[in-house]
């Protein structure tokens, strides 16, 4: 993956966050306070103001200064959370000019470990991590965008029958089952958007 795919992964991210700020705000707003949608789209709108000007000496230095934006631009807990996430997954990139799929497997593994660390979290406490973690796993198995987007989309849609450990959802006890989790279906959105974007580049990995 080169530094062009990687650009072209994290203005997906962007526009998709901000084009889903309603849906992700309202699924927030079930167990949440509902501004979640918000913060993030209003995140990602900082991101693209700056677009331009970001380092794009590789694509790690890439993803970690769009990390250090998010973290600042992004409000509540999901700043730090997902500003984490992105640096680290640019942390784990380093230096090198093109990215195979072991090396972005070992990305979103780094970025999962920062997000367990950021969120003192885990799988099955009903956060993001309940869907990045299968999409990941799936990838590394198949290589697979579209098989990984498919297991993200299912570990969000399971995250329904859970009960929130992490986050405001967390204090309304078993009142969380029954909803999906915001954080959860937000990254199974954005995987299933990378996945329907990325044959048209004519990319592999």
């Amino acid at each position: 993956m080169s530094i062009e795919k990687t650009e072209l992964v994290v203005r997906t991210i962007a526009d998709t966050a901000i084009g889903n700020e309603k849906y992700f705000g309202d699924l927030d707003s079930v167990v949440g306070d509902g501004d979640f949608g918000y913060s993030l789209a209003r995140g990602f709108e900082k991101l693209l103001e700056g677009w331009d000007d970001l380092d794009r000496t590789d694509s790690g230095t890439f993803l970690k200064r769009t990390g250090m934006v998010i973290a600042s631009r992004i409000g509540g807990t999901s700043g730090p959370i997902w500003g984490t996430a992105f640096m680290r997954a640019g942390g784990a990139a380093g230096g090198a000019s093109e990215l195979s799929t072991e090396q972005v497997v070992a990305m979103l593994r780094a970025a999962v470990d920062g997000i367990k660390a950021r969120g003192q979290s885990d799988v099955g406490d009903k956060t993001l991590l309940d869907a990045l973690v299968p999409f990941t796993d799936s990838l590394e198995a198949t290589s697979d965008i579209h098989a990984a987007a498919a297991a993200a989309r299912k570990a969000a849609d399971a995250t329904s029958d859970m009960v929130a450990k992490r986050g405001r959802a967390a204090y309304t006890g078993e009142r969380s089952r029954g909803s999906v989790d915001a954080g959860a279906m937000a990254v199974a959105v954005l995987a299933e958007r990378i996945s329907e974007i990325w044959p048209t580049q004519g990319a592999s990995s």
